[in-house]
């Protein structure tokens, strides 16, 4: 069948017509659940143990649950660094949780431990935007965020008890808060499941803001 011009022009109205309505339905869907109140919740918030990205002029907390080998943690992090960028008020909670196998695992071990030579969210950027996979790459990040490599060593020897008990606080907050993976944000009282891009985060804490 040959396709008239008339066709072809109303085909690409049908096309194009879909496309704004998807985008229409992607911008008015919830962003995440309203979970002020929820026990779990409040406990993940309350808690004090993780490393963070503090703001003094923060009036709102962006907890972030991620694993350095996530593809979907991994592609949604600079639209979150430019998002939290832009708004200027929000603080910044990591909970590491590496559930991508022992590699996932040794590079939350390093981050955490860096948190000891205050290091931790230019380490964390790094992991997130280069290579996480082998010692080399990690200790490329922990230098290149100006740290120590050999005290890193010393503090991960002399605190692994430490780093495992919150790397299983962390999976246990994870699991309290219904979460069936990485990553996943707890905004204010908003908890978001799945990656979301620059515009859905400024949305999120616009919400979380008005909701909280």
């Amino acid at each position: 069948m040959t396709l008239t011009r008339r066709d072809v022009v109303q085909l690409a109205a049908l096309v194009t017509g879909g496309t704004l309505v998807t985008t229409l339905l992607r911008m008015n869907r919830p962003i995440g659940v309203n979970v002020s109140g929820v026990p779990s919740a409040d406990a993940v918030r309350s808690d004090r143990s993780s490393p963070l990205r503090n703001n003094p002029a923060a009036d709102l907390s962006l907890i972030v649950f991620t694993d350095y080998r996530c593809p979907a943690c991994r592609a949604a992090h600079p639209a979150m660094e430019r998002a939290v960028a832009k708004d200027g008020r929000v603080r910044i909670i990591y909970k590491d949780w590496p559930i991508f196998g022992p590699l996932s695992e040794r590079a939350a071990q390093v981050a955490i431990a860096s948190d000891l030579q205050h290091i931790y969210p230019l380490v964390h950027d790094r992991l997130m935007t280069e290579r996480a996979n082998d010692d080399d790459a990690l200790r490329a990040a922990v230098e290149g965020a100006s740290g120590d490599w050999n005290r890193l060593q010393a503090d991960l020897a002399r605190d692994r008890s430490r780093i495992a008990a919150q790397l299983a606080r962390n999976s246990w907050q994870a699991f309290t808060l219904g979460l069936g993976g990485t990553p996943g944000y707890l905004i204010g009282p908003i908890l978001v499941r799945g990656a979301l891009n620059e515009r859905e985060f400024r949305r999120a804490f616009r919400e979380a803001r008005e909701q909280g």
